[in-house]
């Protein structure tokens, strides 16, 4: 079940119905709970056992935690114990395996877990936090906090300093619905519109088909793909927020515009910054951060970099991709200031262009997770390619399903909130919503839920 199912609208109006009945008012955590087990299992039964691991062994070590720091560590330790086994075992065994152990064989041929990576991070956070806030909190809590649907399966990421504080009853008259809607109607759009119709263009990226594409398509698709994974991703987000403001919780926001960022730097403080934010403050800075000199400073940028590529997949691609955003990060790092002193328009939109290019271009390693086709492809914009019968890409269309992005980032931000913005707001909403449904593209999962 995922949000672009008529079911999951028919879920959603079902728990919240009954979420704010008064006389049910002091049991919203556990009606929350209930909801995110069946959210979860709709789709994988076999993995909620996993899930109740997770949770159970975490609150355990949590509780231990208050008592010694030692069981800090191990918790974290047993959280990434459980993500390395799901998300990596792939590199050393392929399913099906008969090892003759049927617990074993069960466990080594159960598919990776929708959102093991959001919830792990999730459990981390909390056993490092909580501690620290000297906050002993119930199972039930932890239960919310971790497994909460709207984020479950591709967060945003949520910190556990942020989110407990707002796990409290919560009244229907304090929901902020037109808020909620806008964040609502702009995932819905941005999926639907945007990132489905995106999709059915860059297939085309998809091996054996790259090599039918003359070398210009290859260009034209790498930045449809840069604009669909934003449209994607975004979309996820917001309809994460939107949902998560309903039942009266708020989530941070996961983007900021991040294709007009003028360093790698910045683009990582504007693209899935609930990410960002969890790898400086739990890995990065623990590392050392900057304050061990230059060298150490480098390594650490690179090296959470490649974790963070790591994160996305048990495949060599994905650490290309951290480790290149690495590189990227030090080689800047000495530049970075000098160039922000500088007023000319044209240098810094020069820098934006080239940091989308870099980025855009790094995308290849993300869409294609075999490092061999993912260098092919790359080797493929710097080739010139004589092919016949090469599939038509429309350019009309590719603009049409990319220019939401690009308005986004450049134009529509820029709007003062005039009366007369105000006055045609809900009509501009509405076309939003008459576009989803009427140009709505072929139906595709979110492409984070791979991970």
């Amino acid at each position: 079940m995922t949000f672009t199912t008529w079911q999951f609208g028919i879920f959603v109006s079902v728990v919240f119905a009954v979420y704010y009945l008064p006389f049910l008012k002091h049991a919203q955590i556990y009606i929350l709970i209930a909801a995110s087990i069946f959210f979860y299992g709709y789709g994988q039964p076999e993995l909620l056992p996993l899930l109740l691991v997770a949770v159970v062994g975490t609150w355990a070590f949590l509780v231990l935690s208050f008592r010694s720091s030692i069981w800090t560590a191990v918790g974290v330790v047993f959280n990434l114990g459980l993500l390395a086994f799901f998300k990596y075992k792939l590199l050393f065994v392929a399913p099906p395996v008969a090892t003759g152990h049927a617990l074993c064989d069960f466990l080594l041929n159960l598919p990776l877990p929708i959102g093991i990576s959001f919830f792990v991070f999730h459990n981390i956070s909390l056993l490092v936090d909580l501690p620290k806030l000297w906050r002993p909190v119930s199972v039930w809590e932890i239960f919310l906090y971790v497994i909460f649907f709207p984020q479950l399966v591709s967060g945003p990421i949520t910190q556990a300093r942020n989110f407990f504080p707002q796990i409290q009853p919560k009244e229907i008259a304090k929901v902020p619905f037109a808020e909620a809607a806008r964040w609502l109607v702009l995932g819905y759009f941005f999926k639907l519109y945007c990132a489905n119709n995106l999709n059915e263009m860059t297939s085309y990226m998809d091996y054996p088909l790259f090599e039918t594409v003359t070398t210009g398509d290859k260009w034209l698709l790498l930045f449809l793909y840069s604009f669909q994974i934003y449209a994607d991703f975004f979309g996820y987000s917001s309809i994460a927020l939107g949902l998560a403001l309903l039942f009266g919780y708020r989530l941070p926001e996961n983007f900021n515009r991040p294709y007009i960022s003028r360093s790698i730097a910045e683009f990582w403080r504007r693209w899935h910054i609930s990410l960002s934010s969890w790898l400086r403050n739990y890995l990065y800075i623990p590392l050392g951060g900057s304050r061990h000199g230059l060298a150490r400073t480098y390594f650490n940028l690179i090296a959470v970099m490649g974790l963070g590529g790591l994160w996305h997949g048990a495949a060599l691609s994905y650490l290309v991709w951290g480790l290149m955003h690495g590189v990227l990060l030090a080689i800047e790092r000495p530049f970075a200031e000098r160039l922000d002193g500088v007023k000319s328009p044209a240098v810094q939109a020069s820098r934006a262009a080239v940091v989308f290019l870099a980025v855009s271009m790094l995308w290849i390693f993300f869409k294609l997770p075999d490092f061999n086709h993912a260098a092919a492809y790359f080797a493929g914009l710097f080739t010139e390619s004589d092919i016949q019968n090469s599939p038509k890409i429309y350019r009309s269309l590719a603009l049409a399903y990319s220019l939401p992005v690009i308005l986004q980032h450049f134009i529509l931000p820029r709007q003062p909130q005039r009366a007369w913005v105000r006055a045609i707001e809900p009509f501009a909403y509405g076309a939003l919503v008459a576009l989803a449904y009427a140009e709505a593209g072929p139906e595709s999962a979110f492409i984070y839920f791979q991970f």
